[in-house]
């Protein structure tokens, strides 16, 4: 089983990451597909994301989530919080049955510079460059991926990355990942 990442954050939450390296059929013995998706890997990522869901927590009710108008998964009137992401080949998915929860997984790409523009503002430039103990790519990208995390969580849906989600220091530990 390839769960690459389990942690208790505390006595109701749960995070972890799943390096996909099965196929479809690995997945389709252990959780139902109850939605249509058209291209194979983006059903191998969402398939990973609800066995995670399932292997962290044993009882939780796959069949009773609902899509939001956002594109957010939800559960109404059931203990859980949770979110999933998914790129590449990795499937993220932290759950709490107390608090609103978010997660985000990426891979570095040097598109994330480019891109910088739309989700990083005036202030947050220059903590980036003083404070975070790692190359530019990595920083960027953990920078988007905290926003992504805390989008998630927010789930009111839209919103501006760059003036509503405005982080004032940040401690990139790139042993964590």
């Amino acid at each position: 089983m390839p769960l690459v990442y389990q942690q208790n954050i505390n006595a109701t939450t749960k995070i972890g990451v799943w390096n996909i390296t099965e196929n479809e059929e690995f997945f389709l013995k252990k959780v139902p597909l109850k939605r249509e998706i058209h291209h194979w890997h983006k059903r191998l990522q969402h398939l990973a994301g609800r066995l995670l869901l399932k292997e962290m927590h044993p009882g939780f009710p796959l069949s009773l989530i609902k899509i939001a108008d956002t594109k957010k998964p939800y559960l109404e009137n059931e203990p859980y919080h949770f979110s999933i992401s998914h790129c590449g080949n990795f499937a993220a998915v932290v759950v709490s049955t107390t608090h609103r929860v978010g997660v985000d997984v990426e891979l570095l790409s040097p598109k994330i510079e480019r891109l910088q523009q739309k989700f990083m503002n005036e202030e947050e430039l220059p903590v980036l460059y003083r404070q975070c103990p790692m190359p530019v790519m990595q920083s960027l990208t953990l920078y988007w991926s905290v926003k992504e995390s805390v989008f998630k969580w927010w789930s009111i849906g839209e919103v501006d990355f760059k003036k509503d989600i405005v982080l004032k220091s940040i401690n990139g530990n790139p042993q964590q990942g």
